[in-house]
């Protein structure tokens, strides 16, 4: 009864949200699912994978590698319709595992009662804006977190650890940050398998597909920042967006930009490296747990601000930024911490500041505008801090035990 009762809460969370994208108007309904099916109907054709554009009033061109078209083929055998429900299924399924993943020693800890907190946590991550965003665009993002969190986070995997990361990168070049953090933190297994993971999946490309292989590594993956969108749209959350915002284009917004990427990437890299030697110095536990989960985090996130573009949507690894503070639920601080960081990300934010942003407001609703529209970017950034720094000096071996500011949670039944 409990498995039902956990399956139930998570099913009443998802279903305004399923129900208000799937019952969207037909032509802003999953539209990057469309450019995924197109983009298999086009390999089914033998069409040219980068020249196509999907229906008005998208016009969304494909712009992924050759191989994540060879994959959505099952998906252009389908009705439009029931790929949409097959698709929007497969993001739920991709939600519970990256929750699972996120919050595992939370769920633990409340023992036979862990599928309705399993429910619970999903329904909470699923209010999220940048997950809504998933289920409303038909995004790949929450499949990218979970292979991500499954691959670094599962404690004794039953696969080689790096082939998910290496199927994700093949699938989209952005988790390729994540082969970084495994040569930085010496797991050279993982590295050694992502890269053979993804290079097969390449070469598979190239053998099935030659010729949009050879434009899109050599064409249209040159071409990005011109196929992805403007980077100073309000939904374009990564370092890049907030300067394009702030300074007209040109050598001084490109200097800016440069600057500061260079220093958040190293900073973030340091931090994740830092996390993940001190979750190798702890006992399995829950400290090890939510440092390697911060490690982790802190590279999902320099993946989507470090990106040209970074839309909002893309921040779904906050889902992970949440579970790494909160734990198991024991640490008042950490908790609220954790509940802040959900708290903001469930509203759309940078939409209000676009609001305020106009001449028919005064000069300082303007400027508070530009930071509310550039809030979710900055609120990553200050994840990254809150993790690399707060959190492992937290946690990490020696710091002090008997710490007055460490309150604990007692619940029931789950107090220690």
């Amino acid at each position: 009864m409990i498995i039902f009762a956990g399956i139930a809460v998570a099913a009443v969370a998802l279903a305004p949200i399923v129900t208000r994208w799937l019952g969207n108007q037909p032509d802003q309904r999953l539209v990057d699912l469309e450019v995924y099916r197109e983009g298999g109907r086009a390999v089914l054709r033998g069409a040219p994978l980068y020249d196509f554009l999907t229906q008005p009033p998208q016009l969304l061109p494909f712009t992924y590698p050759p191989i994540a078209a060879a994959l959505a083929v099952p998906f252009t055998v389908l009705p439009w319709r029931a790929a949409q429900f097959v698709w929007t299924g497969l993001i739920c399924v991709a939600l519970a595992i990256s929750v699972w993943y996120a919050f595992r020693d939370l769920i633990r800890r409340t023992g036979r009662w862990a599928p309705l907190a399993t429910g619970a946590l999903v329904a909470a991550m699923a209010w999220l804006d940048p997950v809504r965003n998933q289920f409303r665009f038909g995004q790949v993002g929450l499949f990218l977190l979970a292979m991500c969190l499954a691959d670094c986070c599962a404690r004794e995997p039953r696969w080689p650890r790096g082939v998910l990361v290496g199927l994700a990168v093949a699938i989209k070049l952005v988790p390729g940050v994540f082969l970084i953090y495994f040569l930085l933190t010496g797991r050279r297994d993982a590295l050694v398998n992502s890269l053979l993971t993804a290079a097969a999946a390449t070469l598979g490309g190239f053998a099935l597909l030659p010729s949009d292989s050879s434009d899109y590594w050599f064409g249209a993956l040159l071409q990005g920042g011109d196929r992805t969108g403007a980077v100073d749209g309000t939904t374009n959350q990564a370092v890049q967006g907030i300067v394009a915002r702030m300074l007209p284009e040109g050598p001084a917004r490109t200097l800016l930009w440069l600057a500061v990427a260079l220093t958040v990437a190293y900073l973030g890299f340091r931090w994740a490296r830092r996390a993940a030697r001190a979750a190798d110095r702890l006992p399995d536990g829950p400290g090890a747990s939510s440092l390697l989960l911060a490690s982790v985090a802190i590279v999902g996130l320099l993946s989507v601000v470090l990106s040209p573009v970074g839309w909002i949507h893309h921040l779904v690894w906050m889902i992970a930024v949440v579970g790494a503070l909160a734990g198991d639920g024991r640490d008042t601080r950490r908790c609220l911490f954790a509940g802040a960081a959900w708290l903001l990300f469930l509203f759309p934010v940078p939409w209000w500041g676009r609001e305020l942003i106009g001449p028919e407001h005064s000069t300082l609703a303007v400027f508070a505008g530009q930071v509310v529209r550039d809030g979710f970017g900055l609120a990553a950034l200050a994840a990254l801090v809150v993790l690399g720094t707060w959190l492992v000096n937290r946690l990490e071996p020696g710091a002090a035990r008997a710490d007055p500011s460490r309150p604990e949670v007692g619940v029931g039944t789950l107090s220690p």
